[in-house]
């Protein structure tokens, strides 16, 4: 029997929800938190079934994002950072993988471009560098840095090999987390800067995920790794506008405006924005899935995914983080005074919305991209 992964969140999720200004006032996922979210396997939903994982297919790995997300936003964002990166699992020599993904409680995260300095050492690399985007870093068992391969001159340089830009996995004995994670939005991801000085990385302990190829055969592991990560920072954004339409909901029914004689719920304009936000999500998610299923079904044959599932992947993921933010936004000014206040959960779906939408790989950018590619025009696809 496998681990069913979305029916824990579902489980656990109200009760994150119920904490959820508690987790922004701490600034990081409370110890016990984590605790519940390793448990329910939620940080590690792409781990192989071989080393102890659930091994998810990628619709019910973003289906179980969007399901924590709608009750918390920070829980949901740690999620899917543990979630999404655990998907190179599927990339690591065998040692490796069994090393960083085959203990219950593994969970690993880290900011993937490569700012981080890398030099060759014997048996493997000597790492330098600082990153921002931390998110969940605190409470991850390993923690990726995406790294520039330098020689002794301090020129970038590649290996015979082709490495040159390898994303390494360090101990967290050897980071150092500085305090910085004063923010509007997404306060409780704990996603603070860290650094690290000549830490050694053995040979290996490592994936380049402009072009690494799979070691395991399997659909996930076909999927890019960064249009999964689009994917994952969507499906938050999906959720956390499922929840703001909720609360909206309980606020419409109860709130007078001043100096109206009617509640919110029947105000035209309440309805009107309820009606559009929940059009917003499920349309989102209905495209999103919709792009998914399609390249899951490409994978599945044992095919590589086509640069337009590709396109497609990012373009959904792009539209739903803005639209959703756009739509929460709506809910807010609709609520009123009522949502300025921060014991108000409205509000803070809103600001954890805002931040979400400004995520490298789901920022309004994303459409020229994806413009760009449906118009033939030549476009570095690196990334995509």
């Amino acid at each position: 029997m496998g681990i069913d992964v979305l029916a824990n969140a579902r489980s656990l999720g109200p009760s994150l929800g119920e904490r959820s200004g508690e987790i922004e006032a701490h600034g990081r996922l409370p110890e016990d938190v984590v605790s519940d979210l390793q448990e329910a396997s939620l940080f590690r939903l792409f781990v192989p079934e071989r080393l102890g994982g659930p091994e998810l297919d990628v619709e019910t790995a973003i289906t179980s994002i969007a399901e924590i997300s709608r009750h918390d936003g920070a829980s949901g964002w740690c999620v899917m950072i543990a979630g999404t990166t655990s998907l190179l699992a599927g990339f690591l020599p065998e040692p490796h993988a069994q090393l960083i993904y085959g203990t219950k409680d593994s969970c690993t995260g880290g900011f993937a471009a490569p700012v981080g300095k890398a030099t060759i050492t014997d048996g493997g690399l000597s790492v330098t560098g600082t990153w921002e985007w931390g998110s969940g870093s605190e409470h991850c068992t390993w923690i990726g840095g995406g790294t520039r391969i330098y020689n002794t001159d301090g020129e970038p340089v590649k290996r015979d090999d082709g490495l040159f830009a390898p994303f390494v996995f360090m101990d967290p004995s050897d980071i150092e987390f500085l305090d910085n994670w004063k923010v509007t939005g997404l306060a409780g991801s704990g996603s603070t800067d860290y650094r690290t000085e000549s830490a050694f990385v053995p040979e290996g302990r490592w994936v380049q995920i402009t072009d690494a190829a799979p070691i395991l055969d399997g659909p996930q592991w076909r999927f890019p790794f960064y249009g999964v990560l689009a994917a994952g920072v969507a499906a938050v954004s999906i959720g956390l506008l499922d929840g703001a339409v909720s609360r909206f909901k309980e606020v419409a029914l109860s709130k007078k405006p001043q100096g109206s004689s009617r509640i919110l719920a029947e105000r035209a304009s309440g309805q009107t924005v309820l009606s559009t936000a929940e059009a917003t999500a499920r349309s989102s998610r209905a495209f999103l899935l919709e792009t998914l299923g399609s390249a899951w079904e490409t994978a599945l044959q044992g095919d590589s995914l086509t640069i337009e599932n590709r396109r497609s992947i990012r373009l959904a993921a792009c539209d739903a983080a803005q639209r959703c933010c756009d739509a929460l936004v709506s809910l807010g000014r609709e609520a009123g005074g009522t949502a300025v206040y921060l014991r108000e959960p409205l509000q803070r779906f809103v600001r954890d919305g805002q931040v979400a939408s400004t995520h490298a790989m789901v920022a309004q950018r994303i459409y020229e991209l994806t413009g760009r590619l449906s118009l033939d025009l030549e476009t570095d696809t690196t990334l995509l």
